[in-house]
């Protein structure tokens, strides 16, 4: 799991919670792994060399805290060694523009005399996320280390009161011959000077610095990535030109005025926070061409994989939250990749890189003997929906007669044609947590959303509508009918073919509900959203001191033992949905309040660094899976949006925030 991210949209870098760089992507944010320490192990290191001893910093005897300068993708980190007398405080982050990562690192003497302190940063790089035939040497006209391997070049270097670093070796890292990597070297306090090696290599540079006591100093230390060594070059230019505390500087200026100014109402300063950095992370996570990432958090996990994909499902909500706050550079951006990556036949695979290219996937295109696609269709329904609302807030009609073809018109003609012939509902799918079979309220939810867009693309540009709009309906019908379990007085789960015969899954799931109310298939008054959401409520609660929900009852996924306490992990997603739930039917400042409480509940449990993971552990809080998770950060964007609306709906907004005709 991550603890801090920075980037931009060509570069994402992720450190641990000892802050060692875990992961390194570029050009592409979640696209090449050049470090992937959870895979490889061969994370960067910081370590600190003084006459008292040596020490890596992500040994227990130092101190860590790490966070973001406020309102910024500047990383702040404050490390403290007592035994070493030491302390290194460092602003960390990637250029807004440039693919360069700049660090300020200032070091602080505690002792009561004159020392030498020397601090070390170690390198390893897989490029192309691969650990052979890679290259590693020193540049003395440079006065850098380079790695490279055909298109990839790194260039590490700095600035120390007037020169670069003073000590630096190049050398290789093989575990299963005992080379444990050439940061050992680094330990006595002095380099090998080793000038270039190949293979599987790493690298070492130290800086010296004499402080006097209870004195500090400062020195800049960077990573400049490009294409070929000309530009690599260029880049390190750019860099000692301009200065790396002014570019420091200036990055963080420049998220500062992204952020939009809001009036916030009567939220606390940690939702305030919270919502801000929201939506800097999910930043973090755009690429520029226009891929939203789930997370670049290389975890391994589930069949060694990871997160660092582009859902069209969460890009699509992810672009909700975005259009919500006026950001449609990056919005449409995002449709212009789904109009690339679309299937001719009109629906979006399982997920994708940000390439372009598929991602990986575990649904087959067979099933009993027969041909299935290997879709969930609401990933298809919400990304033509979420367009809809796009031109809806924007009437932007260059851009989307630039995306009709292969964005409205083929997944509308899709939607049309892709349902059961005797209920009319959507054919069979998987659903959106990846793992069940069937026909889904949530899936059909969003088909009926998705059908409705087309609808109304259709009737904006002058095309048949009605076929839409009837087919709509049906689906409508359909899901009241079939997906309504009379007997219990709530929406179930999904309805599943077996052996000829139509079966139906109760299994309470936060999405039974959230999308009948969200995509307006009934009124969130409506007596049949009220018990299937009480119903949720109910069985979907964590009753440990931690408390949220989980998103459906029996949830294994990372779940550590059977407790009736926990129907499953709690998710930031489901308790937000019903946070959203909660608002969306409040009529007075008094409904606000257990919402409200909800929005607090997240921001309670982020990490220290307000990053939101996918779920959390049930029993201490700690955060489970991805961190961070795009989709978590855009709920919370998404349901504080729906509060702000909702105060002004009930004229309760201008009380707070003065707003005046």
């Amino acid at each position: 799991m991550a603890s801090l991210s920075i980037g931009n949209e060509y570069m994402l870098v992720n450190f641990d919670d000892s802050f060692r760089l875990k992961d390194f992507y570029y050009p592409y944010v979640g696209l090449e792994n050049h470090v992937l320490g959870e895979l490889f192990g061969n994370k960067h290191r910081i370590g600190v060399y003084t006459k008292e001893g040596f020490s890596w910093l992500n040994k227990k005897e130092w101190d860590i805290k790490i966070n973001y300068l406020e309102d910024t993708l500047v990383g702040k980190i404050k490390a403290i060694n007592e035994r070493l007398g030491v302390a290194l405080s460092v602003n960390t982050t990637v250029h807004h523009i440039k693919p360069v990562f700049l660090n300020k690192v200032t070091v602080t003497n505690f002792f009561p005399y004159e020392r030498e302190i020397k601090v070390f940063f170690s390198q390893s790089f897989n490029i192309y996320t691969s650990l052979l035939g890679n290259t590693v040497y020193y540049h003395p006209l440079e006065k850098a280390i380079i790695f490279y391997k055909g298109k990839r070049y790194f260039l590490v270097s700095g600035f120390n009161e007037g020169k670069e670093f003073d000590d630096y070796a190049c050398g290789v890292f093989d575990k299963e011959k005992g080379l444990l990597g050439t940061y050992k070297d680094a330990e006595d306090g002095v380099l090998s000077k080793n000038p270039v090696e190949h293979g599987s290599v790493d690298s070492v540079v130290g800086f010296t610095l004499k402080l006097i006591p209870s004195s500090s100093k400062s020195f800049y230390y960077w990573i400049a990535v490009e294409k070929s060594f000309r530009r690599i070059k260029e880049l390190n230019n750019f860099v000692r030109e301009m200065d790396a505390g002014i570019l420091i500087n200036e990055t963080a200026l420049y998220w500062r005025k992204w952020l939009k100014e809001i009036c916030f109402a009567d939220l606390s300063k940690k939702v305030i926070r919270l919502f801000k950095h929201s939506l800097l992370i999910i930043r973090l996570h755009s690429d520029s061409q226009g891929g939203i990432l789930a997370s670049g958090d290389s975890i391994v996990g589930f069949k060694k994989d990871n997160y660092a994909y582009v859902w069209p499902r969460d890009g699509a909500l992810v672009a909700r939250a975005l259009d919500r706050m006026g950001y449609k550079e990056i919005t449409n951006k995002f449709f212009s990749f789904c109009a690339k990556v679309i299937s001719n036949d009109g629906y979006m695979l399982q997920k994708y890189r940000p390439d372009y290219s598929c991602g990986s996937t575990w649904h087959p295109w067979i099933r009993e003997g027969k041909f299935q696609l290997p879709i969930q269709e609401d990933e298809t329904a919400l990304v033509l929906y979420a367009l809809w609302k796009n031109y809806e807030k924007y009437g932007d009609d260059k851009f989307v007669l630039s995306v009709y073809e292969e964005l409205v018109r083929k997944p509308s003609e899709f939607l049309l044609s892709f349902r059961d012939k005797d209920l009319k509902l959507p054919s069979e799918s998987y659903d959106l947590w990846e793992e069940k079979f069937g026909i889904h309220t949530f899936t059909a939810s969003t088909v009926y959303a998705g059908l409705k867009a087309a609808e109304n693309f259709a009737k904006e540009f002058g095309y048949d509508y009605i076929k839409f709009r009837k087919a709509s309906e049906e689906v409508r019908e359909g899901i009241l009918s079939y997906l309504f379990d009379k007997k219990k007085g709530v929406f179930i789960k999904r309805i599943f073919k077996k052996d000829g015969e139509w079966h139906k899954d109760l299994t309470p799931d936060i999405s039974n509900g959230y999308g009948i109310f969200e995509f307006n298939i009934l009124d969130v008054f409506d007596k049949r959203v009220e018990s299937t959401m009480k119903e949720l409520e109910e069985n979907l609660r964590v009753t440990t001191s931690v408390g949220g929900f989980a998103r459906y009852k029996g949830d294994k996924y990372y779940l550590e033992r059977e407790d009736p306490r926990v129907p499953g992990n709690p998710w930031f997603i489901s308790t937000l949905w019903l946070a959203v739930y909660y608002i969306e039917r409040a009529k007075s400042k008094e409904d606000l309040e257990k919402p409200k409480k909800l929005l607090e509940w997240v921001a309670k449990h982020t990490t220290p660094s307000l990053l939101l993971s996918e779920q959390l552990n049930p029993y201490n809080g700690s955060p489970l899976s991805a961190t961070p998770l795009t989709w978590s950060h855009a709920a919370f964007v998404v349901a504080v949006v729906k509060y702000l609306d909702k105060m002004e709906e009930l004229g309760l907004y201008d009380v707070f925030c003065n707003k005046k005709d």
